[in-house]
């Protein structure tokens, strides 16, 4: 497996949960999500360092989700259990594809313009291998222009 595709794969998942709880605020428009990973299951793995990318958020992902939420380009992920709370949100997310994931995200509002996200994650590789994630994001809103930056593509939800 190789790092790439684990960071595209659960990047997006962890990008879409951190920024998930922003709906609080009610705040469409861009956001920058800093996150860090660390694993277990899979030794020959080097340590991955921290990623920072930018969402897009719109009212829709507001309305459906309380912020945004993706579903990744290799799986078909769908959340369940979503709590909002004045304080955060917690939820379960499973995803199946090209890699089965399951596992559980919680997120804290430190502020109207900011959040704090952690996920961790079960993951079954196509040879049967069981790998454990946990990543820690956190969310920081930069304006009401996405310009280039284009939603994501929402996972169906229960």
């Amino acid at each position: 497996m190789n790092k790439i595709r684990i960071w595209a794969i659960l990047g997006l998942c962890v990008v879409a949960l951190a920024a998930q709880a922003q709906g609080q605020s009610r705040k469409p428009g861009l956001w920058e999500v800093t996150s860090s990973m660390s694993m277990s299951g899979m030794p020959q793995m080097p340590q991955m360092g921290s990623h920072t990318t930018q969402v897009c958020v719109t009212q829709a992902m507001i309305d459906k989700y309380g912020g945004p939420t993706s579903n990744p380009g290799r799986g078909n992920c769908q959340m369940t259990n979503v709590q909002l709370t004045a304080t955060g949100m917690t939820a379960n997310m499973s995803c199946s594809g090209q890699m089965n994931m399951t596992g559980t995200v919680q997120t804290t509002f430190v502020d109207a313009n900011t959040t704090k996200t952690t996920v961790t994650m079960a993951m079954t590789t196509g040879n049967g291998q069981t790998m454990n994630m946990t990543t820690q994001a956190t969310a920081t809103y930069k304006g009401s222009d996405c310009g280039s930056v284009q939603p994501m593509a929402m996972p169906s939800g229960k």
